[in-house]
């Protein structure tokens, strides 16, 4: 286990130096992130990794104990936004959460994204639309073994024409991880065309880091064992 023992609640942005970690993104692209995710380290790795797995879980839970530590998670997100975030700009912005891989209309859509936003300040509620929506359920990108470009991406999206009024000026687009950047990059193309005057940036609970490896695995092949 790393030794971050508690989520941090402060923003960092995407850098020349991490940018490359997120190769959909280019130097056009303005992305904060708070926590840093290690894929395939497990929850106890970091407290990064408990929250976002805790986050994630399956709307299926819904009811058992593991129900619980999605809500906990739900409640520390927002927390660790409300610390990060001036509240004064909170005013001037439009949160518009990345829909997830389900529609709106199947049994296991999680709307996990807009409930952080809500928590974050109730009242008075903030300017949070689900502007982007799923046109149609796809399977997790965790469990997909094709990676979709943002112009695939695009293709699935549709924007929900109610929503656009008041125009905004400002745009937030909220994941909770980020990891080559496509799903933002399709969001921010879909949102271009219809504000194309609107400042959009991202904002993420944690961006995924590449592995760690262990300096013995470096040089395993170099040397012999047995030699003294």
């Amino acid at each position: 286990m790393t030794s971050n023992s508690t989520f941090p609640k402060r923003l960092t942005k995407i850098d020349d130096l991490t940018r490359p970690d997120h190769y959909h993104l280019t130097v056009d692209d303005t992305c904060y992130y708070i926590g840093e995710y290690t894929a395939r380290e497990g929850y106890a790795f970091s407290a990064t990794n408990q929250l976002i797995y805790n986050l994630k879980k399956s709307v299926l839970v819904r009811g058992q104990v593991q129900w619980e530590y999605k809500e906990q998670a739900i409640k520390q997100a927002a927390s660790a936004l409300r610390d990060a975030l001036n509240n004064d700009a909170l005013n001037a912005v439009t949160f518009v959460p990345i829909p997830p891989s389900k529609s709106k209309s199947d049994p296991l859509y999680d709307d996990r994204l807009y409930r952080v936003l809500h928590t974050i300040r109730p009242n008075p509620t903030l300017d949070i639309r689900e502007l982007i929506l799923q046109k149609n359920s796809m399977e997790a990108v965790h469990l997909n073994e094709k990676r979709l470009s943002p112009d695939d991406l695009k293709e699935c999206y549709e924007i929900d024409e109610n929503l656009i009024e008041p125009l905004p000026n400002n745009i937030i687009l909220f994941d909770d991880v980020i990891t080559t950047g496509s799903h933002f990059k399709a969001a921010k193309n879909i949102l271009c065309e219809i504000f194309p005057n609107a400042n959009i940036l991202g904002l993420f609970l944690a961006r995924r880091v590449p592995e760690t490896i262990d300096i013995e695995d470096i040089f395993s092949g170099f040397f012999n064992k047995d030699q003294d």
